[in-house]
This record gives structure tokens, sequence and C-alpha cells, in this order.
């Protein structure tokens, strides 16, 4: 057994709702796109993938430590297709004027490293989040989008999410530690 597993900045609740509904908009005009629900956005920090059971309660314990640690304060920074030449995603990237997300980022990625046999990706952190896939074997209208939100705000917590894949539906996330950041 074992549980797909990654640790994520939550989101306020009315920066996920403007964030669905370009999701939403954006689907509307493209049948390429599947949007997310306003439930399932956040901002990965570090993907841990299928993992051990034995690994879920020490994977929360870094999660727990993060407790206290500073609040990225974040501006949304419009539409970023992910990858570029052949996108798959259609996210919103975020700007992090003071440095506090790559230092936070970092630091929860060295600490799940040193608590689990996990190595973390070798390419460089982009902040951003999904708002909405692209159907398999479809291309999507790159060019036709509608404006994309704007908002800036103080993210509240560090999660351990653990994935529930959809047979065909959208994956569901099951918060399975939350830390509160220092404002």
């Amino acid at each position: 057994m074992s549980a797909r597993l990654f640790a994520a900045l939550e989101l306020p609740a009315d920066v996920r709702t403007g964030l669905a509904g370009f999701g939403r908009e954006a689907a509307e005009n493209d049948r390429a796109l599947r949007p997310s629900r306003a439930d399932a956005l956040h901002l990965t920090l570090a993907f841990l993938g299928h993992r051990a059971l034995d690994e879920v309660d020490p994977a929360c314990a870094v999660v727990r430590g993060m407790a206290g640690s500073p609040a990225p304060t974040l501006t949304l920074a419009g539409a970023l297709w992910l990858a570029p030449r052949r996108p798959h995603v259609l996210t919103v990237g975020l700007e992090d004027a003071a440095g506090v997300l790559g230092s936070l980022q970092a630091a929860i990625v060295a600490r799940l490293a040193d608590a689990l046999p996990w190595q973390p990706e070798a390419r460089p952190f982009r902040a951003h989040v999904t708002v909405a896939r692209v159907r398999r074997d479809w291309r999507p209208r790159v060019d036709q989008l509608p404006d994309a939100p704007r908002a800036t705000f103080t993210a509240g917590a560090v999660m351990l999410l653990r994935s529930h894949l959809g047979g065909g539906g959208p994956s569901r996330y099951e918060a399975l530690e939350r830390a509160e950041l220092a404002h």
C-alpha cells in the first residue's frame, strides 16, 4: 500500500474562488480544457509521489514543524501555460517580491529529504496554481484566454495532502496535516 503525497501552500478561499472562475471561463471558451474545482486549488511546494504508508507520519511531522514559519505575501501574476511548447495545464503564476516563498519551499524540501527516502525534483521551483488541465490528445487555443484574476494575499498554512486519483474523474485531496504560518 502507498499514498500519493505532496506538501502545499493553502490559498485563501476568495483567491481559490477567483482562480476557479478563471479556469471555468477558459474551459467554456475552449473544450480542450477541464477546469479545476475551487476546493482543489493549492500551490504545490513539494511533490512526494507514491510513498509507503509508514512514511506518512514522518512527512506529517515535517509539516507540523513548519508551524510559525513566515507567511509569504503573494501576487497573482497572470496566466501561464505549462509546458509552453505542448501545454498540459493552464496555470496562474505567483510572485513573491520579498522571497519568503522561495525560502519556505526550500526549507520544506530540505526537511522532507532528511526525513524520508525521497529525492527532490532537480528542476527549479516555479510558483503556480493549476486552474485547468488539457484533455489528453487535445491542443488548447493558447492565445484565446480570458483575463486572469489579480490579487495580492498572505498565505495561511502549509499542508500535507494525500491525492486520491479519480477513475476518470477529478482527483480528490485529503489534508493529513496543516501548520499555520506566522503573519
